[in-house]
């Protein structure tokens, strides 16, 4: 299963997400993501806290949308709140798409403590709903009831604020 993670900026939430989902999805799940707007790197506080936690960050960069023009996507999700007022490109109409609204971790001010503890919230949010993704695919669930387990995962509980 193949799940595009669409952030506007594409240096924090969306990359965190296609990490988190290659590391966990052990082969059965395959994540991309990009921006609509892209930065042009990745958050430097992202890859901080990807190494933390042993995943590997060396082919992750901060990419257009229209990089995967041609990529076959089953699954679209955008992961904040700018991502999801924009249309997905109309190469993407055939994908499911889902939204789960984030705040965005780098955009914090504070402390260190304050800013890595936005980072972990984020981070601990995206590994509980993919962990759940690839159960539910184990289990051997149909695309669409996967599907609307996945846009249900935007309103659980352990979701920020």
């Amino acid at each position: 299963m193949k799940i595009l993670f669409i952030c506007t900026h594409n240096r924090c939430r969306s990359i965190l997400a296609e990490a988190i989902c290659n590391h966990y999805g052990e082969g059965e799940l395959e994540a991309i993501s990009a921006g609509s707007s892209p930065a042009g790197q990745v958050h430097p506080l992202t890859l901080q806290a990807l190494k933390a936690m042993g995943i590997p960050t060396e082919s992750l960069s901060s990419q257009s949308l229209n990089v995967f023009e041609n990529a076959d996507i089953d699954y679209v999700i955008t992961v904040c709140d700018k991502a999801a007022n924009e249309p997905c490109p109309i190469w993407f109409s055939k994908s499911m798409q889902a939204h789960w609204g984030l705040k965005d971790p780098s955009s914090i001010e504070g402390d260190e403590e304050t800013i890595n503890a936005a980072f972990s919230n984020t981070i601990t949010i995206l590994q509980k709903r993919i962990k759940k993704i690839h159960n539910w695919i184990k289990q051997g669930l149909d695309k669409d009831e996967l599907f609307k387990r996945i846009k249900a995962l935007a309103t659980e509980a352990y979701i920020q604020e």
